[in-house]
């Protein structure tokens, strides 16, 4: 049996809560991809052209910093990524997760949360970022029951 991670940004809880639920039964150690300065709900407004959020999606370089450091990545096999869908894609700090991590060979099975829009191209952006990792198609959790979750990560 593979070692798992389940690796997150949440910036309004909702991920952060199916992420704990996953972790818990997929018996994978939980990891909070947390920004250097966390976001506020200015920062959060898609409507507004100059937010935090907007100003980061629209700029593909933009890699905001991350607090925190996973020193054993080499320990897991599987590498469950979760988070909001901000334009139709990952937000950028995944990009930056996802960068300062070697994961050549791993599974890497992304798990998103959104209020109405699907994965995108989200995996077609995050695996030209780690080309050698094994990327599986992403999975929508909204609303998932615990049934659901066992059937989904049992056969990762």
């Amino acid at each position: 049996m593979s070692k798992k991670l389940v690796a997150y940004f949440s910036a309004s809880g909702v991920t952060k809560s199916v992420a704990e639920r996953i972790a818990k039964v997929a018996n994978a150690d939980l990891f909070e991809i947390k920004p250097t300065m966390p976001y506020t709900n200015a920062d959060l407004d898609w409507r507004d052209k100059t937010s935090r959020s907007s100003v980061e999606m629209s700029n593909p370089d933009s890699r905001p910093k991350i607090a925190n450091k996973l020193d054993n990545m080499a320990d897991y096999d599987t590498v469950l990524i979760g988070f909001p869908i901000w334009w139709y894609v990952a937000p950028i700090i995944i990009d930056t997760f996802v960068e300062n991590y070697d994961l050549s060979g791993k599974t890497i099975v992304p798990f998103a949360t959104s209020g109405g829009s699907g994965m995108g191209k989200t995996v077609d952006v995050l695996s030209k970022l780690s080309p050698n990792a094994k990327w599986q198609t992403g999975k929508m959790v909204n609303g998932i029951s615990e049934k659901e979750i066992k059937n989904w990560v049992s056969n990762l």
